[in-house]
């Protein structure tokens, strides 16, 4: 890491900052001024190593120079070119390489922003379809409680986080029904899928008899909800949602933009547990989080449906967003399918995760740990409730932040989900420093 006198701005005034306690930051800023491979520095100079790969975002780890050859090399060719009615061709060469990975045959790309407008362009394909069907009154859709899908209003709509949801409630789209969650107080301390659950399927199922399968587009699920806390499914759920989906006619969604890409230890989540969705959003790794880039992965049928269901020389979708699949994003995303390749990053990150996994479940004797779960390379540390939800996790996030480890906090879960790139030295590392906070900010309560 540089020894240089980090530049820190002049004012914290002017950025609204997202998803933040603004003024909370503002008071105690916490600045990263250099990232490079698992590790992060910060504006008062300490070394922190990422745990949670930026937000699920550098699994290949930070300034990687591949990618960074690729984007500079690009900027000398074509900057920008508008995807409208005409194209560029590297777009058309990382779909091609997506789609080799993509389970059964979902091998047409149509690539979006991130993953918020993944999700946003998957409802809307669901509809098109259904549409060029002759099923145009299938209008619903079904989502389910603590899942997170964006931040768009088709992304909140279907999401299930309860302060999202409240909050944006008068501008939701109608017709939007949850499904419970599949997280269990049974569910305790178990790293892997659950024993028990997978009953919970069967909401969907009520939820055809009670509102009608044929007004029903397409039902939409994290495999695993990430950004709640990494609620792993139970075993047979994610099946029973497929048998279902198929009785009905009903599309069934994989957000994947969390566990694609290798997060489970396979491409896809799909492929982990053996079942195949109809439509597959991707986002963050993509591109290694370098350059915005989300992609929904269609099976054949769908893009062969649309397409027929318009005249030949018209616009077919009549979606899109000024920067889907733009040069820049497009040679980080062929560069990161190169290391994935040339790495073997899939096998890799399946062949660490047992020893994360364990790592991460040596935990559990720190008396403000309430449970502990994971599967492949993420896990959620659930912190014991302080006064109010959200305030114990915020501030044990915050020692953990002094004892030099750097991951994400939702609500009272430590969201924990390391680099592919990591050694059983740098998980060692993480599990030590994540003790140091936790431990800490367990004292800090007592005195």
């Amino acid at each position: 890491m540089s020894s240089e006198k980090p530049q820190i701005p002049n004012s914290l005034n002017e950025h609204w900052m997202p998803f933040s306690s603004n003024r909370d930051f503002k008071a105690n800023p916490r600045l990263i001024v250099e990232a490079k491979g698992v590790y992060l520095k910060n504006h008062q100079g300490q070394t922190q190593i990422d745990a949670s790969s930026g937000l699920f975002c550098n699994p290949l780890g930070h300034g990687r120079e591949e990618i960074i050859e690729a984007i500079t090399k690009q900027l000398r060719t074509v900057d920008y070119a508008q995807p409208f009615q005409q194209g560029f061709g590297g777009s058309f060469e990382l779909a091609t390489r997506i789609s080799k990975h993509t389970p059964g045959n979902l091998n047409r790309i149509f690539y979006t922003i991130c993953g918020s407008t993944a999700v946003e362009t998957a409802i809307k394909i669901s509809v098109a379809y259904h549409k060029a069907r002759g099923e145009g009154q299938r209008f619903r859709f079904v989502g389910r409680e603590r899942a997170y899908h964006g931040m768009n209003i088709g992304a909140t709509s279907v999401g299930g986080m309860i302060n999202n949801v409240k909050t944006f409630a008068s501008v939701l789209m109608p017709g939007v029904v949850h499904m419970r969650h599949t997280h269990l107080p049974e569910h305790k301390f178990v790293s892997g899928q659950p024993e028990t659950g997978a009953e919970i399927a069967e909401d969907l199922e009520r939820i055809c008899t009670n509102f009608g399968s044929e007004n029903i587009a397409a039902c939409i699920v994290e495999p695993i909800a990430g950004s709640t806390g990494t609620l792993v499914p139970p075993k047979g759920y994610l099946q029973r949602l497929r048998e279902i989906c198929d009785k009905h006619g009903i599309l069934l969604i994989f957000d994947e933009v969390i566990t694609g890409w290798g997060r489970t230890g396979s491409p896809f989540a799909s492929q982990e547990y053996g079942v195949t969705p109809d439509i597959i959003t991707m986002a963050k790794a993509t591109t290694n989080g370098i350059s915005p880039l989300g992609a929904v992965a269609c099976k054949e049928e769908i893009y062969d449906t649309v397409m027929d269901g318009s005249p030949k020389g018209s616009i077919e979708l009549f979606h899109g967003y000024t920067y889907s699949g733009i040069p820049v994003s497009v040679a980080a995303g062929l560069a990161v399918q190169d290391i994935f390749e040339k790495e073997d990053i899939f096998n890799r990150a399946k062949n660490l995760a047992p020893y994360f996994q364990e790592g991460l479940m040596s935990l559990k004797d720190i008396d403000v740990v309430d449970n502990i779960r994971g599967y492949g390379m993420m896990g959620g540390i659930d912190i014991k409730m302080d006064k109010k939800p959200g305030a114990a996790g915020f501030t044990c996030f915050k020692h953990c932040y002094e004892a030099g480890v750097n991951f994400k906090a939702t609500g009272d879960c430590l969201i924990i989900a390391p680099m592919f790139i990591c050694e059983k030295k740098h998980i060692d590392e993480i599990v030590d420093k994540l003790r140091t906070g936790i431990t800490n900010y367990s004292k800090s309560k007592k005195n």
